[in-house]
């Protein structure tokens, strides 16, 4: 049965921008004033017959009413609840649904400024430590960190840039991309005739930048350490730079950023957006990642592209009108530190703190370049499909670390038939691992990897009694 879709809020900014009276809204649609009033205060839901008259009538993308984003909202919400500055509220999960159905914009505030009180209050416990190494403290240190306001940025767009993305593919038609052209070569071979750009590979030289763009000599150097996909992204997303700065201004503009340094990064990640379309276009990619079933050896070996980019990429098919399977992607380091996270799925990435324990990403580091495949259970009672693959790249001089990240890439099992790693799986009796997003936060009781007490739950301790877990929570 399909979610009911309650978007009040939406159907509320829509008519303050055209100008409207909820009479005058409920004219142009045909239904009564109350009807209006009942679905802005989310009383009723959205109808299939309301959501189209409201495409017809006004232009808009229903896919906008949808509820993902509330879903993804609303767990934020929960997780930042749980800190213990909000123990004495009893903040219960209807009173952040109801939050996040009539006054989305407010729980963003609400969850910025959490974000930065946090920070506020990392940089007071580390004034001690600041002061006694004869560093003086500045404001700065308490500001939201840019690339968490960048991250939640793309979060809340399902990482998807429509404008960015047919542009792209425009782009790649036209350079031939689509016809079997190499990506490097065409992308090189684009610089110099439009800009007068010539593109060099360099040594492999460890030490020197990866690439180098000098506007003034309208030169672009690449290290000869990077690997072919990479190179062409790297051309590619120089592109982005030189023909396409209005599109990404503009995206950037959407963003509100706090600082010129989120600002910045927004910009680069909206150039790397970029040259990922170019790489992989968007129809040609979505058709050949559903007649592959999504094997990700496949989708490699057929288009070029790294392991990297193509999971990437299949986390940002979520055009209007021709979505493909929503799966979520995540780059993982042996820390466990999320180092690049993206869902279109339901799937929760904690904002704070490490991942659960019990994903399958941690586990493919034992396994390196073996894709592993897990049924994960939400909290929620969401489950997924949970692919794992580890990947490492050699170190570039004697002493120097080798460089490994496990991509975690993962659909609800509802698309399972889409996906070649479910064939032979029976979903109704393979084990199911009890996921959660961070240990802080997750409800389970009974789970042994748990690394410490969730923050919104009381615990007990019996001296007497020692277990893997040296508590219950009530």
């Amino acid at each position: 049965m399909r979610q009911k879709i309650y978007a009040g809020h939406a159907v509320r900014r829509l008519r303050e921008k055209l100008g409207l009276k909820q009479s005058e809204l409920a004219q142009r649609l045909a239904v009564s004033p109350s009807y209006i009033n009942q679905i802005e205060s989310n009383q009723r839901p959205l109808t299939a017959s309301i959501l189209i008259a409201i495409s017809r009538t006004f232009a808009v993308d229903i896919t906008s009413f949808g509820a993902e984003d509330l879903d993804r909202l609303v767990a934020d919400l929960r997780e930042t609840a749980a800190d213990p500055l909000f123990k004495d509220l009893d903040l219960g999960l209807q009173d952040m649904k109801a939050v996040a159905n009539l006054s989305p914009a407010f729980a963003h505030a609400f969850l910025r400024m959490h974000v930065a009180l946090r920070r506020t209050a990392e940089w007071r416990a580390s004034l001690d430590d600041m002061l006694t190494a004869g560093v003086t403290p500045g404001a700065d240190e308490a500001k939201l960190i840019p690339y968490e306001e960048v991250r939640d940025f793309f979060h809340y767009i399902d990482n998807y840039v429509d404008p960015l993305d047919r542009a792209a593919e425009q782009a790649a038609s036209s350079l031939g991309i689509l016809e079997g052209a190499d990506p490097a070569a065409a992308f090189a071979a684009h610089l110099a005739r439009r800009h007068n750009v010539q593109v060099e590979v360099g040594p492999a030289d460890p030490d020197a930048p990866l690439s180098r763009f000098d506007p003034r000599l309208r030169r672009l150097v690449l290290s000869g350490v990077l690997s072919a996909p990479t190179r062409a992204f790297r051309i590619a997303a120089t592109i982005a730079q030189l023909e396409h700065g209005a599109l990404v201004e503009d995206t950037v503009a959407s963003g509100a950023f706090r600082s010129q340094t989120a600002t910045e990064i927004c910009r680069l990640a909206l150039h790397n957006y970029f040259a990922g379309a170019l790489m992989l276009p968007y129809r040609h990619f979505h058709d050949l990642a559903r007649r592959l079933r999504h094997d990700l050896d496949r989708l490699v070996l057929e288009t070029g592209a790294s392991l990297e980019q193509v999971c990437h990429r299949l986390s940002t098919l979520q055009r209007p009108g021709a979505k493909g399977v929503p799966f979520y992607f995540a780059k993982v380091d042996r820390a466990g530190n999320i180092t690049k996270r993206h869902s279109a799925t339901r799937f929760q990435f904690a904002r704070h703190g490490g991942a659960c324990a019990a994903w399958n990403v941690h586990e493919a580091f034992e396994m390196p370049g073996r894709t592993l495949v897990q049924v994960g259970e939400m909290p929620d009672g969401a489950r997924y499909i949970c692919l794992a693959r580890a990947v490492v790249s050699p170190s570039l001089r004697h002493g120097q670390p080798s460089r490994a990240y496990a991509f975690g890439l993962g659909c609800e099992v509802a698309f399972a038939h889409d996906i070649v790693y479910a064939d032979g799986l029976d979903l109704k009796a393979a084990p199911v691992a009890k996921l959660g997003v961070s240990c802080r936060i997750c409800p389970r009781r009974d789970c042994d990897l748990r690394a410490f007490p969730p923050l919104d739950r009381e615990i007990r301790i019996d001296e007497n009694v020692r277990d893997i877990v040296p508590f219950t929570i009530s």
